[in-house]
């Protein structure tokens, strides 16, 4: 269905490519993933299968050259004023006209009389064969059932797209797609704001699509669960590596591989050593002796052992230019947290009394909530969008007022707030100013500082507002450790993260000696973090206690 040659791409002013050689296959049946650290080129490599960008070598096939390729970008580009049907069925304005036609002509085959008829027929048959194609390619029941699994079936097919939430407008797109019959499904962040609800359905959906599929996703879990095949972008030189399986097979051959080169690479420092002592000793054995002795048969002596000193020496270039010498496993530079010591919390750290949420009393969207956040806990909140999750955090921490009830927030709690958008960010701000604001850093120290949090060089000045939005988790990530806080309350934190950014971010959690509250649809991150699971839908809010695997 796709085959992709020797891709390489390098952009005006760009020190190395953000492509280079890359190939793969995608066919019938197979579900492929796209995966790699921001920045590697994953996006590039989508809109050059799609044609919106030229690669400078390589190439892109289709197979049959007619495919039906399906393509979703990060952002759904309509204008606001355009109808949800409109985006759904692109070819519901044709349909309109289609049967505005055949109404015209049946009138005129029933006004005609004699020959006139008979080429009002002809024409009458053919608008209504066209009409019929239409019809069967904007097929209502089959996008009904797809609008319902992705958490849309309530919203009026003549909403405006501008009235819908970024989440929305993703599953609106990833919708318009489904609806559209495609035979190669071309994917670029499915996953982000779904609910855990219609990432289930996605995944059931694309295990029975019989079709290809090429997606990039964060969502580990979503990868274990629908793909049979990782192409992996390399950040560091941007050539790809297929790895049969899904995401945690890829993993594993990826660990076994660092674990055997690891290893090869001690045995041969311990050669390397080894050698270079035999060289020394060698070499001041034959010194030892030429200046220990006038004597010429112990002087030629001498010069033999110095030889065999330089043949030892020779051997020893060699073997560190062989081919097959084994290079030092690269460490990647990743996100590196330390939230250092905090000040320690009473038993409970949040109790809810009573507490109703929402912003009309009318139609609250939780209400009576009595429950504890103990100190230690993390507690990850689940459920559907639109449930009130964001609203509870933001009732919690007084950014919304409570209906009924209250949140108390327990003695010596720091609480770090990460919102979802990241609105707490200054947008003129730029990453050194906010940290020194937070912080009594010097400018030094503030630029170590933010190093860890993958800002470097010049990064620290770009402006909040020109920032991507892992940098901006990135950055709120930092100001948070910067703030002591000892109660963290996450709206969906690695959303925006890429995977090795987001299992640092599950490290630092697991060390994180506070508290902590997040909103979080990543299930391989619930699993790994959290000790309670408060589940919110239609109202009710229902607690699950649990394991985390990384205790």
């Amino acid at each position: 269905m796709l085959t992709v040659s020797n891709l390489s791409k390098r952009f005006p002013g760009a020190d190395a490519p953000v492509l280079h050689n890359v190939s793969f296959t995608v066919n019938p049946g197979e579900r492929v993933a796209l995966i790699g650290p921001n920045g590697s080129g994953k996006t590039t490599l989508l809109r050059i299968v799609m044609g919106e960008l030229s690669p400078d070598g390589g190439g892109v096939q289709f197979s049959p050259s007619d495919l039906r390729v399906g393509y979703l970008p990060q952002g759904l580009d309509v204008p606001d004023e355009t109808p949800l049907r409109d985006v759904l069925y692109p070819l519901a304005a044709a349909l309109r006209e289609a049967e505005s036609e055949v109404e015209r002509l049946a009138a005129s085959v029933a006004a005609a009389a004699g020959s006139e008829q008979d080429a009002h027929m002809a024409a009458y048959a053919e608008a209504l064969d066209r009409l019929e194609t239409l019809s069967r390619q904007v097929d209502s029941g089959e996008s009904e059932r797809i609008l319902a699994g992705l958490g849309l079936g309530d919203i009026p097919l003549g909403t405006p797209v501008g009235t819908l939430s970024g989440g929305q407008k993703t599953r609106l797109g990833l919708a318009a797609l489904l609806v559209n019959d495609p035979q190669l499904l071309i994917l670029d962040e499915p996953t982000n704001h779904l609910d855990v609800t219609a990432l289930e359905w996605l995944e059931g959906w694309l295990k029975t699509f019989p079709g290809g599929a090429l997606t990039v996703s964060h969502d580990r879990t979503f990868l274990d669960e629908t793909v049979t095949r990782v192409v992996a972008i390399d950040g560091q030189t941007h050539t790809a590596r297929v790895v049969e399986g899904n995401y945690s097979a890829y993993v594993a051959t990826i660990r076994s591989e660092l674990d055997r080169q690891w290893a090869q690479w001690r045995d041969q420092q311990v050669e390397i050593a080894r050698l270079q002592v035999d060289v020394r000793q060698t070499m001041a054995r034959a010194v030892r002796k030429e200046n220990a002795t006038i004597n010429d048969h112990q002087r030629r002596y001498a010069k033999k052992v110095a030889a065999r000193a330089q043949a030892k020496a020779t051997r020893l270039r060699k073997y560190l230019d062989a081919a097959e010498r084994v290079e030092k496993p690269h460490q990647t530079w990743g996100l590196k947290l330390d939230f250092g010591d905090l000040p320690a919390t009473g038993q409970d750290v949040v109790s809810l009394e009573g507490l109703t949420v929402g912003y009309d009393p009318a139609a609250p969207l939780l209400r009576d909530l009595n429950l504890t956040l103990r100190a230690g806990e993390r507690a990850a909140v689940l459920g559907p969008n639109g449930h009130g999750k964001s609203t509870l955090l933001k009732t919690i921490i007084g950014e919304v007022p409570p209906l009924g009830g209250r949140a108390r927030i327990g003695a010596s709690v720091r609480i770090g707030y990460l919102a979802q958008e990241q609105e707490i960010l200054d947008p003129e701000g730029n990453a050194l100013a906010i940290i020194q604001a937070e912080a009594p850093l010097s400018h030094t120290d503030a630029r170590s500082f933010l190093h860890y949090f993958l800002f470097a060089g010049d990064d620290v000045f770009t402006p909040v507002a020109s920032l991507s939005y892992g940098e901006r988790a990135r950055l709120m990530l930092a100001v948070l450790v910067a703030r002591g806080a000892n109660l963290l309350v996450l709206d969906e934190p690695i959303n925006h993260l890429d995977v090795p950014s987001r299992e640092k971010f599950e490290e630092a959690l697991a060390a994180f000696q506070g508290s902590v509250l997040a909103v979080v649809h990543d299930r391989y991150f619930v699993d790994k973090f959290a000790t309670t699971v408060w589940h919110i839908e239609n109202g009710a809010l229902a607690v699950q206690v649990r394991e985390p695997l990384l205790a």
